[in-house]
Parts: structure tokens; sequence; C-alpha cells
């Protein structure tokens, strides 16, 4: 599913006004990215948690040259799956 099919169901299934709909999902989407940026946890009861994980910066080697390359250390969002997704994803299948 992508954005847009997001705000179109959700706009749907509302009955609210493609504009409106577009409007809140921006709005959330940039308070979630908003709150990682600030190295704040994002956690949504019964679906997951977000969180920024922070990598120190290594010498690493380019693949096609061999030629060894310096990686600056870099933050990125790390996302849970909650135990309510994740068991609502694996309804119906065989427990192992």
């Amino acid at each position: 599913m992508t954005k847009q099919e997001l705000i179109e169901q959700f706009a749907k299934e509302s009955r609210m006004a493609f504009q409106d709909a577009k409007e809140i999902v921006n709005t959330i989407f940039n308070e979630m990215a908003l709150r990682l940026k600030n190295n704040e946890r994002v956690e949504l009861r019964g679906f997951g948690s977000f969180n920024v994980k922070s990598y120190e910066g290594y010498n690493g080697r380019n693949p096609r040259t061999g030629e060894s390359v310096y990686v600056a250390p870099k933050k990125m969002p790390y996302f849970r799956v909650g135990k309510e997704l994740r068991d609502r994803v694996n309804s119906g299948y065989a427990d192992s």
C-alpha cells in the first residue's frame, strides 16, 4: 500500500473529503518523523514501535574497486512489530 492509497482508503472509510484525509495522514507522518529526528520513541499500541539506532562511523571498502572508504556515522529508523500485529499477520498459519 502506498501513502496515496492509504489516504484514499482513509477518506473512503471515514467519509471524509480527500484533502482533509491527506492533511491528517501527512500530519501524523510529519509528527512521527519529527519525534524520531529528536531521538524520541514512537509507539502505536497494537501495531509496533519506531526507534532510532545510531551507528558509528567505520572504514569500509568499495566492492567494485576495493578502495578503502570512510563511512560516516549515521542514524537509522528502526521498526519493531507489536504482538497484536504479529498475531494478526500470522493468523491462519500453522504454528511452527
